[in-house]
């Protein structure tokens, strides 16, 4: 991996100059992206909440609907979906098998046939109490403190907001 200390070190607190920038050829490596290395963490995480959820039925994406549903309750899948950045022909699917498994159902709305809502089931209510350890663990296991996973969570999601703004202004691009 590369030394990414020393590049980023502050030559008034450090007494070293100031390192060259990298060159194009530096850049382009995979350890220098950012993209990947947040990458590579989300992937890590999907594995490890594999394990923290094992005892809870539920899959990573089932999981992060059912805290939506736990925190908000009933809504159209419509908003569901963009409180997941998850498109309809993956939230489908995904509903339809916790729906299988008891624990939301989905009803089409009487006033707009084209407008679907999601509830939990009293089972998915009740599985809530199950899932309360495992943010703890999962924090616990990421090794980070709960000040440093708050704080390393404050600036993803910092880093989220300012794609999301380049990404709506073609002239960032």
């Amino acid at each position: 991996m590369s030394h990414q200390s020393d590049r980023t070190a502050d030559p008034a607190t450090t007494g070293r100059t100031a390192p060259e920038p990298p060159s194009a050829d530096e850049l382009l490596r995979l350890d220098r992206q950012l993209c990947f290395s947040l990458h590579a963490a989300s992937r890590a995480f999907d594995g490890l909440y594999r394990r923290v959820l094992r005892d809870t039925g539920l899959t990573y994406p089932q999981y992060l609907a059912m805290l939506v549903l736990w925190e908000y309750g009933e809504m159209p899948v419509k908003r569901l979906g963009e409180y997941l950045r998850l498109d309809s022909g993956t939230l489908s699917p995904l509903l339809k098998r916790m729906q299988s498994a008891g624990l939301v159902r989905r009803e089409r709305s009487a006033q707009d046939e084209r407008s679907v809502t999601v509830r939990l089931t009293a089972e998915g209510t009740a599985l809530k109490e199950r899932a309360q350890g495992v943010p703890l663990k999962a924090i616990e296991a990421s090794g980070l403190g709960l000040e440093e996973a708050v704080e390393l969570q404050a600036r993803v999601r910092r880093l989220t907001a300012a794609l999301d703004a380049a990404l709506a202004d073609e002239e960032k691009l």
